[in-house]
C-alpha cells in the first residue's frame, strides 16, 4: 500500500517537474524568436538604406552620363556646322572664280567683236583698191601687151587664181593653228574645272601588315607547341607571318591583299579571344573570311550607290569590291577607279556628252586588276573580256579595252576615260614608289633615249615625268629630231612601266658661222 502511494506521488511529483520544464522552454524559444525577429527587422532597415544610398549614387551616375553625352553631341554637332559652313564658304568662292572668269570671257568676246568688225572695213577697203588695180592692170596690159582681151583676161584670172591659193593657204594654216590653240586651251580648262571639282584622300598600302601585340609572350601562343600554331595560320589563310624581334608586333607577308586582311583580322580576334590553338584558328578564319566577302560587296554596292549608276552585273560589283584591297604604286585601285568615273563623268557633262556613260566606262576601266593574279594577260583586256561576258554596254568595253591607248576608241567617252586615268594616277602624291625603283626608272629612261642614233646628251627631270634630249645638230635634222621624239616615246611605252605619262622633248641646236676675210 505504501509502495502504490509512493509510486502515485513520484508520478505526481514527475508530471509538476514536466510542465515546468515545458513552460520554461517555450518562454526561451519566445524569447529566442523575438530577438531573431527583432534582428530581421534591423537588417532589413539597414539593406533598406543601403539600397536607397545605391539608388541614389546610380541616379547621380546616370545624370552625369546625360550631362556627358549631351555636351559631346553639342560639340559634335556645332564642328558639324563649323564644317557646313567651310564648305558653303568654298563653294561661293569657287563660284565668285567662275564668275570672274565669265566676265574676262565677254570682255575678250567683245574685244575680238570689235577687232573683226574692223578687219571688215580694212578688208572693204582693201577690196575697193583691189578693183581699182586691176581696171588700172587691165588696160596697162592692153597697151604694152597688145594682147586680146581674151588672153589678157585669162592671165589675170591665172594669176589672181595663184594669189588666192596662195592666200587661202595662210589663212587655213593661220585658222588651224588658231583652231589647235582654242582646243588645247579649252581642254586645260575643262580638265582643270574636273579636278577643282573633285578631291579625295589618299591612302598608302604596301604588301606587308602589321598586327601590334599585348606584350612579347604572345609571339610564344601565337608560334604554339612545336610551332603546329603558326603552320595553321599560314595554312588557313595563305599568307607568310614573320615573327622577329620587333617588339610587341608580327609581320603578315603576302601579294594578295585580301588574304593578308583576313589573316590580321583573324590574329587579332585570337588575341583578344586567348584561344589560340589549330581548331580555333580554322574556326575563326572561316568566319572572318565570310564576313569580308560581305564587306567585298558591301563596298562595291555603297560604290555604284555613290556614283549613282544601275543595272551593273552582281558580280561585276564584288569585283569592285575587291579592288579596296588592291594597289597600284601604292595608289588605292578602287578610289582611283572612283576619282577616273568622277573625272570623266564632269569632262563629259562639259562638252554635252553620256555622264552616266563616262562614269560607268570610267569605273569598270581597272576592273581586270581584280583578278589579274588569277588570269594571264594584260588588265585591259581582261577587263575587256569581264565586261562582254556580263553584257556591259559595247562602249564602256571599247574604253576599258583602249584606256591605255592600245586599239582605236569608238567614243568620245572612251578617250575622257584615257584622260581621267591619266589625271588621277598623275595627281602630285598620290602614287609612290621606293627610292630604289625611282632612281632605275630614271636610269632605264635615259639609257632609252641614248640607244638612239644621233643622241648626244639626255636628262630625265620633273621627278621623272619628262625627258630632254639633245641630239648632235650635224647627225639629225629638224624632221628626223621629230622622228626620234616619236620613237623614243613608243618604245619608253613598249619597254618601262611608269604612272601617268612622260613628255619627250628633242632639242637641236643650229649654229651658223662665217669668217669676214
Amino acid at each position: 500500500m505504501n509502495e502504490i502511494m509512493y509510486g502515485l506521488a513520484g508520478l505526481l511529483l514527475g508530471l509538476l517537474i514536466g510542465v515546468f520544464l515545458k513552460k520554461t522552454l517555450a518562454s526561451s524559444m519566445i524569447k529566442e524568436a523575438e530577438g531573431k525577429a527583432k534582428r530581421i527587422v534591423e537588417d532589413a532597415i539597414k539593406e533598406a538604406e543601403t539600397r536607397k544610398k545605391e539608388t541614389i549614387l546610380e541616379t547621380k551616375d546616370m545624370l552625369y552620363q546625360a550631362k556627358a553625352d549631351f555636351e559631346r553631341e553639342t560639340k559634335e554637332r556645332k564642328a558639324e556646322l563649323a564644317s557646313l559652313e567651310k564648305r558653303f564658304l568654298h563653294k561661293e568662292e569657287n563660284l565668285e572664280r567662275k564668275m570672274d572668269i565669265l566676265d574676262k570671257k565677254e570682255v575678250d568676246l567683245n574685244r575680238r567683236d570689235r577687232d573683226i568688225l574692223s578687219k571688215e572695213k580694212s578688208l572693204e577697203e582693201k577690196f575697193v583698191l583691189y578693183e581699182k588695180g586691176l581696171i588700172e592692170q587691165r588696160e596697162m596690159l592692153e597697151k604694152i601687151s597688145r594682147m586680146s582681151s581674151e588672153d589678157a583676161k585669162k592671165q589675170l584670172i591665172k594669176t589672181i587664181e595663184d594669189e588666192a591659193k596662195l592666200e587661202a593657204t595662210k589663212t587655213i594654216k593661220r585658222i588651224e593653228d588658231e583652231a589647235r590653240e582654242a582646243a588645247d586651251r579649252k581642254s586645260k580648262e575643262i580638265m582643270a574645272f574636273a579636278i577643282q571639282r573633285y578631291s579625295s584622300d589618299f591612302v598608302a598600302e604596301a604588301t606587308v601588315s602589321v598586327v601590334n601585340l599585348p606584350n612579347d609572350e604572345m609571339k610564344g601562343r601565337i608560334i604554339g607547341r612545336e610551332g603546329r600554331n603558326i603552320r595553321a595560320l599560314e595554312s588557313a589563310t595563305g599568307i607568310d607571318l614573320i615573327i622577329d624581334d620587333t617588339p610587341e608586333a608580327v609581320i603578315l607577308s603576302c601579294f594578295d591583299p585580301i588574304r593578308r586582311e583576313i589573316a590580321k583580322i583573324a590574329i587579332e580576334r585570337l588575341i583578344a579571344d586567348g584561344r589560340i590553338h589549330p581548331a580555333r584558328i580554322e574556326e575563326v578564319v572561316e568566319k572572318v573570311k565570310k564576313e569580308v566577302e560581305s564587306t567585298i560587296r558591301e563596298e562595291g554596292e555603297k560604290t555604284i550607290i555613290d556614283l549613282g549608276l544601275h543595272g551593273v552585273h552582281p558580280e561585276l560589283v564584288r569585283m569592285l569590291g575587291k579592288l579596296r584591297y588592291r594597289t597600284s604604286y601604292g595608289q588605292n585601285v578602287l578610289m582611283h577607279s572612283r576619282e577616273v568615273a568622277y573625272f570623266a563623268g564632269i569632262m563629259a557633262g562639259e562638252l554635252g556628252l553620256d555622264q552616266k556613260l563616262a562614269k560607268r566606262a570610267g569605273l569598270l576601266h581597272d576592273i581586270g586588276k581584280s583578278i589579274d593574279h588569277e588570269v594571264e594577260g594584260a588588265h585591259a583586256s581582261i577587263g575587256g573580256d569581264l565586261a562582254k561576258k556580263y553584257e556591259e554596254n559595247p562602249n564602256v568595253i571599247n574604253a576599258i579595252l583602249t584606256h591605255h591607248g592600245v586599239g582605236d576608241p569608238n567614243s568620245i567617252e572612251a578617250i575622257l576615260v584615257s584622260a581621267a586615268d591619266a589625271l588621277s594616277a598623275s595627281r602630285p602624291g598620290v602614287r609612290k614608289e621606293s627610292y630604289e625603283t625611282y632612281i632605275k626608272r630614271l636610269e632605264k629612261l635615259e639609257e632609252v633615249a641614248k640607244s638612239f642614233k644621233g643622241v648626244d646628251k639626255c636628262y630625265a627631270i620633273q621627278a621623272g615625268r619628262e625627258i630632254r634630249i639633245i641630239v648632235k645638230p650635224d647627225d639629225v635634222s629638224d624632221i628626223l629630231s621629230s622622228q626620234i621624239s616619236r620613237d623614243i616615246a613608243k618604245k619608253i611605252e613598249a619597254e618601262l612601266a611608269y604612272p601617268g605619262q612622260i613628255k619627250v622633248t628633242v632639242i637641236r641646236e643650229s649654229r651658223f658661222v662665217e669668217y669676214a676675210k
